[in-house]
This record gives C-alpha cells, structure tokens and sequence, in this order.
C-alpha cells in the first residue's frame, strides 16, 4: 500500500480525535508517534491492522471508518489540494460523476505510483448511476461513498448513496441524485489561491 493512504488514515484520526489517540494506535501497530512516510510503500496487511486497531479503539465499524475517512479527505482544510483535484472534474456535480472513471489517471498525474482503484460510472436509470469499484483494498466503496457524499455537499447536490459488495474485488457505489441544487455549494475558483 502506498503510504501516503497509511499517511491520510493517521492525519483522519490525529486530526478527528488527537494526538493522544494516534500514540495509542501507533503503539498498537508497534510504530512511533511520527507513523507513516508518505512517499514509502507498505505492506498491505499493515494498512488492515491500522484500520483493525482505529476500528477496535474507536468501538467503529471498520465501513463506517472509511467512509468518514473518504469525507475528512474532501472536506478538511490539510486536504484543499485533494479537494482541487476532484473539483476540475466538472462545473456541476452530474460533470463529476462522469469525470470518475479518469480520477485514477489524474492521481497518477500527482503521484506517479499511487494505486487507485479503477472507477466505472453506469448511468442505472434517470437520476440514477452505479460506480463500480474494481482493484482496491477491501473496503474502498466505503471511503468512496465517504469522498461522493462530501463532494455532493460541495457541489450543493443532495443525494442518497448505498454500497454494495458485488464479487470478488469489486463494489458498487449506487447513487440516487435527488437534487443538483438542494443548497449553495462551496465557493471553487480556478485559480485558487493565486
């Protein structure tokens, strides 16, 4: 696993329930305090036993986890950047759905070794798509819905979200789009800070 996704796992959970939670898990996972390199890779059980120790001390479900850590990835100021990324994908939030299916080729562009899971929007019916998940670690649809409902919120969409396993190795994010103009939605400027 590349270890910037060990990286944003921490930064969730020191950023969402402190620095004191982050030592007892890292001690957990027989790490120091300073945790994941960023640009190293990792062995993927690694990645499971952290997600197992943030699950068992949180009293969590793992799902519920990812999916919190797909929304802190959009929605938190440290990741502006990430936010920026998903946000060139369309002017509204149907354009960034249809947009999906490229984001693993735009992380690349990024982080040349960086190993998203491969995206596949289907329209299902009016209002209705289905984003299947192919080659992530177990558990990806939920850090997806988690990244779909924040991004909703930030293009001022409502929508409903479900996951679902659907084979080995793949999961389906089904994605009811109730309303593209439910509310105002977050302020995006091309040129950013510039």
């Amino acid at each position: 696993m590349h270890g910037l996704v060990n990286r944003s796992v921490q930064s969730f959970l020191r950023d969402t329930y402190g620095a004191g939670l982050w030592s007892v898990i890292a001690r957990d996972l027989g790490m120091g305090a300073d945790g994941f390199e960023a640009m190293m890779r990792y062995d993927d059980a690694l990645t499971d036993a952290l997600l197992a120790a943030a699950a068992r001390r949180l009293d969590r479900p793992r799902e519920t986890i990812l999916e919190d850590i797909g929304t802190y990835l959009v929605s938190h100021p440290n990741h502006e950047r990430l936010r920026r990324l998903l946000r060139f994908g369309g002017v509204g939030f149907i354009d960034f759905l249809h947009s999906l299916d490229e984001l693993p080729d735009r992380g690349r562009l990024a982080v040349p070794d960086l190993d998203l899971p491969a995206l596949e929007l289907m329209d299902a019916a009016p209002g209705q798509f289905r984003l299947v998940c192919r080659e992530g670690f177990p558990g990806i649809g939920h850090l997806i819905v988690g990244v779909l409902r924040a991004m909703a919120d930030d293009y001022g969409a409502l929508v409903l979200l479900d996951h679902a396993e659907d084979g080995p190795g793949q999961e389906v994010v089904t994605i009811h789009l109730l309303d593209t103009r439910f509310a105002a939605g977050r302020r995006f400027d091309l040129a950013g800070g510039a």
